[in-house]
């Protein structure tokens, strides 16, 4: 399995009463601190490149600081950003850092409002200052922005010059520079309105400022932002004034779930993370909705909204098949399901041989899966030997009683995910061969020569780590015949809402398909494609219906001629045995992932406009990189 970047991971925590509470309660102030740490280190999988948190106090005086924020990159980042907070606290006697009341009016970290963070880039940019949270600092604490979120906006450059041309200078072109200064904006509105009001109304100084902290209505201000953003998102926000958000986008791309108990409000990205840390059944743990939004005013009052108009359903289906921890019920149930699904293709590909075919998987996201498929096998095979004792019913002597009773399913750990590779070596050869080790293989778990193997995977998008190792190494065991199952579709389209797959050149179906046009003297079609992108590209009118160009590519190949070039490309001319690739199909997806119908890196059927302009402008610059770049498109007369 060749590693996807997974969506980001998020965790907010809003206590609703004063820290002494809890620390009667729990023996600690330090309860939500620790819960934060619980919630990241559970959805650790969703992100290794950075995290960061915030923590906002309610109660502090002016001049004393209110909003607290710490960050680190790297797969070690969690570890040491708590770590970093938590050093704050030793240079203080054990008595006061025992009492909440020290704690909450004078160490830092000390709040009611915390957030948290797991990063993993979808733009390729990296470093420190691209580690959420993301602060925007102002002397009025109601106009104090922290944002944190998952999300991926595909038209920056509309809200880019929308933000702009209201005078504005972002520091940076980024989406969540960007979507921080147009909600800062739309939150100074808010407030600069409020002020106004109270000022007619005969307050002044002080008592205007507690009146806007009190009063502050977040709803607008999301509304007017979110009402042009175009992507998949959930986004988390605290101001300084305690008023916090949680909204997600309306066509239920990315996902967030929350539990609100009667002393604590959690957010996270994953459901059983929440009922782990929290300690609260399933039922407990509600989903945010399309277009829905949460909102905890400063005095705790909690409430969610329909702040967007619901679009079609079109929730990330690699969410389930993927990007998640299995250990949720539903999606536990959708694995196996998607392994149960291709076992009759599976059957087909070896002729029906269970006698000369051993079972495996590619560790470790696939295991589930796997465990499906096993059982949907011994379902086939049960039915097999009933219908075998059946026929020869009265003819049936003992001994073939005993070898029809004791055909099962072959069964193996074949492949091991044995080292990580290595980045400092950045050598092309020396990368290679070192690649090639990721994984090993038991050896002796075949009959050379007799026995096809099968191993299950998740997904294949680039190909690469099957084609530098694990075809190679499972080619060493000498089996008759390979086959590689993935149980997902064939990806064939870039992501444009959070995951990092985005250039065409990299998916191994793309490649196929181009290699099948090629083969039959069809290149015209790479031609027509781009032309149709380009001069949808060219227009201007963001109204304008738009078409998915690169779906052309696909148009004349069945699944099956797609998959067998893909295997063909895999094995190349040094693997003895012969290599298939056996994929889950659309419909198999569905059905076993019904509530998560999001499925454009497959289909190519992208739910939002920027979508389909992301996908088209991909293949325009595939064809231009790889045909343009010394003979000036003259090969395919462009």
């Amino acid at each position: 399995m060749e590693e996807i970047k997974h969506e980001c991971g998020i965790a907010m925590i809003r206590l609703l009463k004063p820290l002494e509470y809890y620390h009667e309660k729990y023996g600690t102030w330090t309860y939500a601190l620790n819960k934060l740490y619980l919630l990241m280190e559970k959805q650790h999988n969703r992100g290794q490149e950075g995290a960061g948190l915030a923590c906002v106090k309610l109660n502090a005086s002016p001049g004393e600081e209110y909003m607290f924020r710490e960050r680190a990159v790297g797969t070690g980042a969690i570890t040491e950003v708590f770590n970093t907070v938590y050093r704050y606290y030793r240079s203080v006697s054990g008595k006061q850092l025992n009492d909440p009341l020290f704690a909450e009016a004078r160490l830092p970290f000390a709040g009611e409002l915390y957030m948290g963070h797991l990063r993993y880039s979808t733009t390729g940019k990296s470093g420190l200052s691209y580690i959420h949270p993301f602060l925007r600092r102002n002397n009025w604490k109601a106009r104090n922005l922290v944002l944190c979120g998952n999300f991926n906006m595909t038209n920056v450059a509309q809200i880019f010059h929308e933000i702009t041309s209201t005078g504005q200078h972002p520091r940076r072109y980024a989406d969540t520079y960007i979507v921080l200064e147009q909600l800062g904006h739309r939150l100074d509105r808010e407030v600069e309105h409020l002020y106004r009001k109270y000022e007619a109304e005969g307050l002044n100084s002080l008592d205007i400022t507690r009146a806007i902290e009190a009063n502050i209505d977040l709803t607008n201000v999301i509304e007017k932002a979110a009402s042009s953003w175009d992507g998949g998102y959930i986004i988390c926000g605290i101001t300084g004034s305690g008023e916090s958000f949680v909204v997600r986008d309306p066509w239920g791309i990315r996902t967030a779930f929350y539990y609100a108990g009667e002393d604590i409000v959690v957010v996270a990205s994953e459901r059983p993370v929440i009922q782990t840390v929290m300690d609260v059944p399933m039922e407990k743990v509600r989903e945010l909705q399309r277009g829905e939004a949460m909102f905890i005013s400063r005095k705790g009052g909690f409430r969610t909204a329909q702040i967007l108009e619901p679009e079609k359903l079109n929730a990330c289906s690699f969410e389930r098949i993927y990007f998640s921890r299995g250990s949720d019920a539903d999606i536990y149930r959708e694995r196996k399901q998607l392994g149960t699904n291709l076992v009759e293709p599976i059957l087909k590909t070896v002729d029906y041989d269970l006698e000369h075919t051993v079972f495996s998987f590619i560790p470790n996201t696939a295991e589930v899966a796997y465990c499906g498929m096993l059982e949907g096998l011994n379902r086939y095979l049960n039915h097999t030997k009933a219908q075998l004792i059946l026929e020869k019913k009265g003819t049936l002597d003992p001994d073939e009683l005993k070898r029809i009773l004791s055909l099962h399913i072959r069964s193996e750990k074949v492949a091991l995910k044995d080292i990580k590779l290595r980045t400092f070596i950045t050598e092309g050869h020396s990368r290679n061969d070192l690649a090639a080790h990721v994984y090993d293989i038991t050896y002796g778990s075949i009959v050379p020569d007799e026995d096809n193997l099968v191993v299950i995977d998740d997904s294949i998008v680039r190909g690469t780590t099957l084609q530098q190792s694990i075809i190679r190494i499972l080619d060493r065991l000498r089996p008759k015949k390979i086959v590689i199952v993935s149980s997902s579709p064939q990806v064939r389209y870039p992501d444009c809402y959070g995951i990092d797959m985005s250039s065409m050149s990299e998916f191994i179906a793309f490649k196929a398909a181009i290699e099948l046009l090629k083969d039959r003297g069809m290149e015209n079609i790479i031609v027509e494609t781009y032309h149709r992108a380009k001069k949808q590209a060219q227009q201007n009118n963001h109204k304008a219906t738009l078409v998915n160009c690169v779906k052309k590519i696909y148009a004349p190949f069945t699944d099956k001629e797609i998959s067998d070039r893909m295997a063909k490309l895999l094995a190349g001319d040094n693997i003895r045995a012969r290599v298939e690739i056996v994929y889950q199909d659309l419909e198999g997806l569905h059905a076993a992932c019904p509530n998560h119908p999001g499925d454009w890196y497959f289909s190519g059927n992208y739910p939002t406009p920027g979508g389909i302009r992301m996908v088209n402008n991909a293949f325009i610059r595939y064809v231009e990189e790889e045909y343009c770049k010394d003979g000036g498109g003259k090969s395919l007369n462009l």
